[in-house]
């Protein structure tokens, strides 16, 4: 396992990096639960979605993706986004040796989020092992990332670097190699590194910000490292025995959460890939889902958007409890509506509008900054942190908040008072303020538009709200929301169609198509066999489908304040499977998820967008993705067993 030194793809194993010097964005091969507030793992030879990076140009975070931005948080965070060693490479600071060409191969231990990679040559195998320990639901900012190497057969040499970055790269850190392991200390942070104890032979040395190991294995010989955040003294040699334990406990919790699912359809293996997708972006101490744990990969590459994906927005959670219960996880879906019944009253006693999005822990300031001295990936700038779309308005939100909880109240999650009061308050509020210009779904930042989804999702809100008074004898003003509802399907039929495209819109007084009206008959606001639904669908069809892949909008045609163009949008190519589906177009549904399928990664995982040449692009993996694939395969499921 080892190669000549003058070419960028033979010989060494590069197993893990820690920060890059001028980077944002993160590498796309795994994502791990952790709750912690800052733990800059990087990888030095990573796979994405398009291949490796060469090692001058590692596009990754300096901050390693800090979750919850804000002082609030001492912890927080619910995944992280890790890329994983699995390219061999080569390094010009060692002497040459002969090439020997060598391949990688990556998988999950099935049911698990634990990472196998394996390296192959002919000279030996060799296979790594990452995982994170579960740390249950007690809000901690002390953390582990576990990597075991074994070699399975004959010899390598695995080459290892750590060099992390705090706060974004913009403070200094001391590095100190010790007998026992490595301690990186900024003025407010420190990490450990932690080194198993091993055999084979190695050595290691001093790098710019942090050290270098190489090891020299043989059939039979382990080592591993446990990166450790906020350590409460000196790095320390970890047993072999204690870090197999680890791997146990780790692997049983696994096991026995996806054993939970009820779900035994024609997806099996996607479906529960994406639970645990989704389940490693939920902040176990308050049951909180992120939308993505990375930001700054761009929608775009080479352009401008680039947000910031690692909070919890109501509209994404929300629509994660329909999943959620589809597959029998009652149990995180009533946590996050707990957390949602707490901002629920935050907003009340304040009397203000439920915000768009918050931190795991609640916390609603997200001002947004970007950060000059980091060159983006692949040179997509800004790098962005914090979210301005906290500050917007999205009507439709409500929609989704009172759908999520009338599902969960048919699933037996009833709601209790405390929630239903300020539920019951929101809907009091929209009545005045549904009729309004707002920033819509897509948090586009060309001014507020009077969107259509926003009013099709005020009329969801309506419906569920006196569904709910009805069905648990919850107290309400039936008759002024019903006429709410009422209003809102008026105006929608007359404002909301467009006679000329014979469709549904993005906006009044607009020609423009949104796949976001793809939705409409999901929540029942239109028959999937209504004339001007099949109608609607067609234009969609003609208009925002290229080989059965959705594009949210023309850009072109709906400027929406920012240069530049965007791939077909995974939720919305799933939405779409499901529209077509209900509308009798079961063939065609089908072939699209399997043709939707073949767009993942090698490790079944998703982004937000797709590009032209197959490529994932935006921050990874999306929860919008992953929740909308499970709902698209189970609703095909049921609507194949029912012809048959």
């Amino acid at each position: 396992m080892s190669g000549e030194r003058t070419k960028p793809a033979a010989q060494d194993f590069w197993v893990l990096s820690t920060g890059s010097r001028r980077s944002a964005g993160t590498y796309r091969s795994q994502v791990w639960q952790v709750t912690e507030r800052h733990c800059p793992l990087r990888y030095r030879r990573t796979s994405t979605a398009g291949g490796f990076t060469p090692p001058r140009r590692r596009r990754v975070s300096d901050r390693a993706r800090r979750f919850a931005e804000g002082s609030a948080l001492e912890q927080r965070t619910t995944a992280l986004h890790v890329a994983t060693a699995d390219q061999l490479c080569n390094d010009n600071r060692e002497p040459a040796r002969p090439h020997v060409p060598c391949h990688n191969r990556q998988l999950y231990l099935p049911g698990t989020a634990i990472l196998i990679t394996r390296f192959m040559s002919p000279e030996g195998v060799g296979e790594l092992l990452d995982f994170m320990p579960i740390t249950g639901n007690k809000a901690t900012d002390q953390h582990r990332i576990l990597r075991i190497l074994r070699i399975v057969r004959g010899h390598g040499r695995f080459v290892f670097e750590c060099e992390p970055r705090f706060d974004y790269g913009r403070v200094d850190h001391e590095t100190a190699l010790l007998e026992d392991g490595q301690a990186f200390r900024s003025a407010s942070e420190g990490l450990n590194l932690n080194p198993m104890s091993r055999n084979g032979s190695y050595t290691k040395q001093r790098t710019e910000r942090g050290f270098r190991l190489v090891h020299e294995a043989s059939a039979g010989d382990s080592g591993g490292v446990v990166l450790e955040t906020s350590p409460g003294g000196p790095p320390h040699i970890v047993p072999i025995e204690e870090m197999w334990h680890m791997y146990e406990l780790t692997r049983n919790f696994w096991c026995s959460w996806i054993g939970r699912s009820k779900y035994q359809g024609r997806w099996q293996e996607m479906v529960e890939r994406s639970a645990i997708a989704l389940k490693l972006m939920t902040y176990a101490p308050t049951g909180a889902l992120i939308a993505a744990p990375t930001a700054g990969l761009p929608e775009h590459v080479g352009g401008e958007r680039n947000w910031d994906y690692r909070y919890t927005w109501i509209r994404d959670a929300s629509l994660s409890v329909q999943a959620l219960l589809g597959l029998d996880y009652t149990e995180e879906a009533e946590a996050f509506l707990v957390w949602l019944t707490d901002r629920l009253a935050d907003a009340g006693r304040k009397h203000e509008p439920v915000h768009v999005l918050y931190r795991v822990d609640g916390g609603a300031d997200l001002p947004e900054h970007s950060l000059p001295h980091l060159d983006g990936y692949q040179d997509s700038r800004p790098v962005r942190i914090g979210n301005h779309a906290a500050e917007q308005l999205q009507l439709d939100i409500y929609g989704e908040v009172l759908d999520a909880v009338y599902r969960a109240g048919k699933c037996g999650l009833q709601p209790w008072w405390d929630a239903w009061h300020y539920l019951a308050a929101d809907v009091d509020w929209l009545c005045d303020n549904w009729d309004r210009p707002d920033d819509g779904i897509w948090e586009t930042r060309g001014g507020r538009q009077d969107h259509t989804y926003s009013r099709v999702m005020s009329w969801v809100a309506f419906d569920r709200a006196m569904r709910l008074s009805r069905s648990f004898g919850l107290p309400g003003d039936m008759p002024r929301w019903m006429a709410q509802r009422n209003k809102v399907y008026q105006q929608m039929m007359e404002r909301g169609w467009d006679p000329e495209q014979k469709a549904f819109v993005q906006r009044y007084n607009s020609p423009v198509l949104d796949a976001a009206m793809l939705y409409m008959p999901l929540v029942g606001f239109v028959s999937p066999r209504d004339p001007r639904w099949r109608s609607t669908l067609d234009a969609i069809d003609r208009h925002l489908v290229s080989d059965s892949l959705v594009y949210r909008y023309d850009p072109e045609a709906s400027p929406d304040g920012l240069p530049g163009a965007e791939g077909t949008f995974s939720m919305c190519t799933f939405w779409y499977v499901e529209a077509l589906a209900s509308s009798g177009r079961l063939s065609e549904a089908r072939l699209t998820f399997e043709k939707m399928l073949t767009y993942n990664n090698p490790l079944g995982l998703y982004s937000e967008e797709i590009g032209p040449t197959g490529e994932q692009l935006g921050n990874f993996p999306q929860a919008f993705s992953h929740l909308a694939l499970i709902n698209a395969a189970m609703r095909l499921d049921q609507l194949i067993r029912a012809r048959r």
